[in-house]
């Protein structure tokens, strides 16, 4: 069975900095588009990030641009978000995301998702 699993989330206080990890198993998505997505209580799922499969683009939401940075290890099959200068808007349920279309930001279009890691940013 494919599966995309997340980890790195935790509290973490105003500022302050965290990296998520989204690895696979059962599969490999290296040949894919990878994707962070989040979603607040009350809230609808939001794009965050996405990643070519080569690495060479990246997109980010414009929330986010200039704080979080999304990286991937293409031999590990890893992607990463690096989120710097937390605020608590940013508290959210972060899910990683892969599909074998173009980078997008749209969530619909993307076909597998992990089971998400919470963040919470504390004032």
């Amino acid at each position: 069975q494919v599966q995309l699993v997340e980890s790195g989330g935790g509290l973490v206080q105003v500022g302050g900095s965290l990296r998520l990890s989204c690895e696979v198993s059962g599969s490999t998505f290296r040949s894919y588009t990878r994707a962070w997505f989040r979603q607040a209580p009350g809230k609808e799922r939001e794009f965050v990030a996405a990643i070519t499969w080569s690495g060479d683009r990246t997109i980010y939401a414009d929330s986010v641009k200039g704080r979080f940075t999304i990286s991937r290890d293409i031999p590990k099959d890893i992607v990463y978000l690096r989120m710097d200068s937390l605020k608590p808007e940013d508290t959210a349920v972060y899910y990683c995301a892969a599909d074998r279309g173009a980078i997008q930001t749209i969530s619909t279009r993307y076909g597998y998702w992990g089971q998400g890691t919470q963040v919470t940013v504390s004032s």
